[in-house]
């Protein structure tokens, strides 16, 4: 074991050294990947295996990925020395990336439309109150300097995408509440970036309203290509059969991935960019949905145990002591003051109520986003830019322990859970190119109201039927009086004019039951 450590960590230090200086050591051989490629591989089996321990317990899985992180580092049982910055920051921007892509693809359009304002609102007036009341506290409580101080202000006031996602997901909350938070996470990551680049290069503006106006053309821009992109994107894949459905989630990931380049490039925002174009994908009915979800959620879980290892990698334990008081002082005034004032003050127009807005401002989990930008001046050489890097971590750890688990006891003493609710089917569609058809694949799980209902009882639009049922692994083809149940799996076949509606039927049964249509469960709201 110590041969393997001692190897890794010259490996390590080979691929993070300049390149100048390389081949003064001797270089890399398969011997050193075979053993890089083996640590990876079990800190990615230990990465699996704690989603559990941390899916029990209501923690965050970022915690336990920065502890994998940290044990690996110099202070840890690996003894591995990582103080590479300017790489931690370009891996943490390609995996924020892939994690905006799968979040934007897993949200549903009917759900934040209805919030779109009050999570615009967040992400634009709420950052900058949150801002400026962190940097406050900051600079009073603990004496930073004022640049360092919005620096810090900044950097936690992005919401993490992926925190909030993880978390979210699990517990039942309204979709107004659940909506909000996510569109939120998903938007606010673009203006933080920008307020902590302007900061870190050239320190607190004289013109304020110079660098309101540069956020708001960047944001303008990335909504415009994000939404150009993932427009087109969708409509091609609509009407270009792949030969192989394992190419349709390839090619959905490469087109958010260009989403995010383009609006770069085009000196807008490429994380909203990537956002909404993913969004856009994600709410268009593409087909074998379900398989392209899987893969980005995949490549989701990969990002974020890279990303937070690394982060994880790169803090000296033995460094943080001076800096955790600071931590906690500023973290209190951000939970406490910053994020409740910028809540209420965002969320003012809209006439939230008072128990919804009070989630929200518990719910502004921090996690690996805050971390990625606090080595943005770090890279940049601003002075103190290794003490910000030591509180932010300090701050997310603590808080993300405290918040994360309390969460779902909050929501049900502000009485805000929705217990029993209907589980949604899973349906993938496969194109019939040359009979102008759909093959839709629909899985009844646990909790679906279809369970119980008779074929006829689905009352599919002309042009749809049930083809085939698969039941315990033996495959029929139903009569009319066949009742469907938990488990089973179902062949619709449906013309190419009646699929949507034969797709919102199936899900308004799988919710309402055999009297969705009595119910109002059976217009365009029930879509996916």
């Amino acid at each position: 074991m110590g041969a393997v450590r001692r190897s890794l960590g010259s490996c390590v230090r080979e691929l993070t050294r300049p390149r100048a200086s390389r081949g003064r050591e001797p270089p890399l051989t398969v011997h050193h990947l075979d053993q890089l490629l083996l640590v990876c591989s079990l800190v990615l089996l230990v990465a699996v295996a704690a989603v559990r321990i941390s899916s029990r317990s209501g923690l965050p899985s970022l915690l336990v990925y920065l502890g994998i992180g940290v044990l690996m580092g110099q202070d840890g049982i690996g003894n591995i020395h990582f103080n590479n910055a300017e790489m931690t920051q370009v891996i943490g921007y390609a995996a924020l990336v892939v994690i905006l892509a799968e979040g934007g693809l897993g949200t549903k359009w009917k759900e934040i439309r209805p919030v779109l304002g009050s999570a615009s609102m967040l992400a634009l007036v709420g950052v900058a109150i949150s801002v400026g009341a962190t940097a406050a506290g900051a600079h009073y409580l603990v004496g930073l300097d004022w640049r360092q101080a919005l620096i810090i202000g900044a950097v936690v006031s992005s919401t993490d995408a992926a925190a909030v996602f993880s978390v979210l997901r699990r517990i039942p909350l309204p979709a107004r509440v659940v909506g909000t938070l996510e569109a939120e996470s998903g938007f606010n990551d673009a203006p933080v970036v920008i307020l902590v680049v302007a900061f870190s290069t050239a320190g607190p503006v004289e013109h304020w309203y110079a660098l309101v106006g540069e956020i708001a053309l960047e944001l303008a821009i990335g909504a415009a290509v994000g939404l150009t992109v993932g427009w087109l994107g969708a409509w091609t894949l609509k009407r270009v059969a792949l030969p192989a459905s394992g190419l349709y989630p390839i090619a959905v990931l490469a087109i958010a991935v260009t989403a995010y380049a383009a609006g770069a490039l085009d000196h807008g925002s490429g994380f909203l960019a990537v956002y909404l174009a993913s969004m856009v994908l994600g709410n268009a009915k593409l087909p074998h949905w379900p398989a392209t979800r899987g893969f980005a959620e995949g490549l989701g879980w990969i990002a974020q145990i890279g990303m937070f290892v690394l982060l994880g990698l790169l803090v000296t334990p033995h460094e943080l002591g001076d800096d955790i008081w600071p931590a906690l002082v500023i973290g209190l005034a951000l939970t406490m003051v910053a994020r409740p004032l910028s809540v209420v003050l965002s969320l003012a127009p809209f006439r939230v109520p008072w128990p919804e807005q009070a989630l929200m401002s518990w719910a502004g989990l921090r996690g690996a986003v805050p971390i990625i930008l606090a080595t943005i001046p770090m890279v940049n050489g601003v002075a103190g830019s290794h003490r910000i890097f030591n509180i932010v971590f300090v701050l997310v750890v603590v808080y993300t322990l405290v918040q994360g688990p309390t969460l779902p006891w909050l929501a049900r003493r502000l009485r805000l859970g929705e217990p029993g609710e209907a589980a949604d089917l899973g349906i993938e569609s496969a194109p019939l190119e040359r009979l102008s058809g759909h093959l839709l694949s629909v899985s009844i799980p646990e909790g679906s109201r279809m369970h119980g209902v008779e074929v006829n009882e689905l009352r599919l639009p002309p042009g749809a039927a049930v083809t085939l049922v698969v039941r315990d692994g033996k495959s029929f083809v139903p009569l009319p009086t066949t009742v469907l149940r938990h488990g089973d799996e179902l062949l619709v076949v449906a013309t190419d004019p009646v699929r949507d509606a034969a797709e919102r039927r199936l899900r308004a049964v799988a919710r309402g039951g055999k009297l969705a249509g009595w119910l109002g469960m059976d217009g365009p709201g029930s879509s996916r």
